[in-house]
């Protein structure tokens, strides 16, 4: 290699600048982080950051059906005796009357329920070393199904129409709050379970939404929300602190109501309560759905959904309470017995008990209820009642030392046999606020050979299935699908508690 004048005069001025740019005529001294010549420390496989809670799928057994389009089965719902039902008596030698049987035919019709999604086949072999995308795919499809099929048992809606809320009640004042000097109009829409969980005050209650399936094929859902009620006015209101209230007369099966506020022809979507009433200080930051949106009652999928929990008990003879209007926009909340327990609970539990002989299994609360049976419950009244326990083989004494805050992990109910039964007391995921399910798993043994060993189970026509489907693109297509139906053969066993106010 020959050494010129003129490498040696580069390397000269390299050595005396360096930090100098890159040019042509500089040569850089050293490589850095910055250069970009590094690895990248790519944790794998990817961390799924999403919760995949579904109690109730989880809990209520899975059973597998037969062949058809639905589940049958009969039902002997009483036995009468001859004569007074109460006197057995009958003269000697002689023969008593006949007895007599109230009977029906009872049905539930299997439905479908599944995703779809893919993955293209660049993106496979681009993450060979990350992780297998085919079988993750596979894994949150498997997820995403339950995940909405937990919604589907706890407030599925095949049977029950919302139909039309009766015309609201609507009082304007000049004070409480920050609406201009107008007259203001009020129409509210029921919502089901489903269609308490679709809307939004930014998106509007959902109506019905035409699908268009991974085949092309298309079908209609219905979001779960009623016709709309006819307005009512506020009168004139005197701004700028005027304020508006409204109430509406309950409805079966309906988890939330939607509230829309506006002069004539503007009401927009306002407010979302899950009690039968509100409070509208300012219309400022209402949604952007008109209330003309809103056409028909699409809250039933009847050819599509099965009947959840909620609506099972709504239709067929559960208990189901709602709780009096009370102070509009506040509602009526749970109220203290001063003894430890839950008025409103308690009532429950005794009407199922004085109906039906039985006691629920599990309560199912939102955070909100928790949080409202708690404060009720551990009250100065109720102080001398409460037991607190201490593990012997503590060691550390950790159980004895104080702890902030406290919960409830059973309720007491004292109206069942052989002294009482705990229910334990579980939040729900998705549950609504002002909402209590009592679930009841099996029916006591005062029922005697009553061939019922779940009072509610999912029948299975055929359980979860994956379908790898053909290629059409270079794109791996795949389904996760179920057959199924929520069968529920002692509806009167669940019991409701709705339109519980804050507090």
């Amino acid at each position: 290699m020959n050494v010129t004048a003129e490498t040696l005069a580069l390397l000269k001025a390299a050595q005396a600048t360096p930090n100098g740019d890159i040019t042509n005529d500089t040569l850089r001294k050293s490589v850095t982080t910055g250069t970009g010549l590094v690895g990248y420390d790519l944790q794998a496989p990817a961390k799924n950051l999403y919760p995949v809670l579904t109690p109730l799928r989880n809990a209520i057994p899975r059973v597998p059906g037969e062949t058809g389009t639905a589940t049958n089965w009969r039902v002997v719902s009483a036995i009468t005796g001859s004569g007074y039902s109460a006197m057995p008596w009958v003269p000697e030698g002689q023969r008593s009357a006949r007895m007599s049987y109230t009977t029906s035919n009872k049905a539930a019709t299997y439905v479908t329920i599944g995703e779809e999604d893919q993955v293209s086949y660049e993106s496979v072999t681009a993450a060979r070393s990350f992780e297998d995308i085919k079988a993750t795919a596979a894994i949150r499809l498997l997820q995403q199904t339950m995940i909405k099929e937990e919604n589907a048992i706890l407030g599925g809606n095949n049977s029950l129409a919302l139909g039309t809320p009766a015309t609201p009640t609507v009082v304007g004042s000049n004070s409480g709050g920050s609406l201009a000097s107008a007259t203001y109009n009020v129409i509210v829409v029921a919502l089901t379970y489903e269609g308490y969980k679709m809307a939004s005050i930014s998106g509007g209650v959902a109506t019905s939404q035409v699908i268009t399936g991974a085949d092309g094929l298309t079908y209609t859902l219905n979001g779960g929300s009623s016709q709309k009620s006819a307005s009512a006015s506020s009168g004139a209101i005197t701004g700028p602190n005027g304020s508006i209230t409204g109430t509406v007369t309950a409805i079966a099966g309906a988890a939330a109501y939607a509230w829309y506020c506006g002069t004539a022809g503007n009401e927009k979507i306002t407010a979302i309560t899950t009690i039968n009433s509100v409070l509208i200080t300012s219309i400022a930051s209402q949604g952007t759905q008109n209330a003309s949106a809103v056409t028909a009652d699409n809250s039933q999928n009847a050819s599509l959904a099965y009947d959840g929990l909620l609506t099972w008990a709504a239709k067929s003879g559960g208990y189901v309470s709602s709780l009096a209007t009370g102070t509009a926009g506040t509602g009526t909340p749970l109220t203290s017995s001063g003894r430890g327990s839950v008025n409103e609970i308690d009532t429950a539990l005794q009407s199922l008990w004085d109906n039906y002989r039985l006691s629920p299994s599990v309560m199912y609360v939102n955070s909100q209820e928790y949080k409202n049976i708690t404060n009720k419950v551990l009250s100065n009244a109720s102080g001398p009642l409460l037991r607190y326990t201490a593990a012997a083989d503590d060691a550390n004494m950790s159980e004895y030392r104080m702890v902030a805050s406290g919960g409830i992990d059973f309720y007491f109910n004292p109206f069942a046999l052989d002294g009482g039964r705990k229910i334990p007391i579980k939040i729900h995921p998705t549950i609504p606020p002002g909402t209590i399910l009592l679930h009841t798993t099996d029916l006591p043994a005062q029922y005697q050979s009553n061939h019922v060993p779940n009072v509610a189970e999912v029948k299975e026509r055929r359980g979860y299935y994956q379908i790898d489907w053909p290629p059409r693109t270079r794109q791996y297509e795949m389904g996760v699908y179920a057959e199924e139906v929520l069968a529920v053969y002692a509806p009167f066993a669940i019991g409701v508690i709705y339109n519980i106010g804050n507090g």
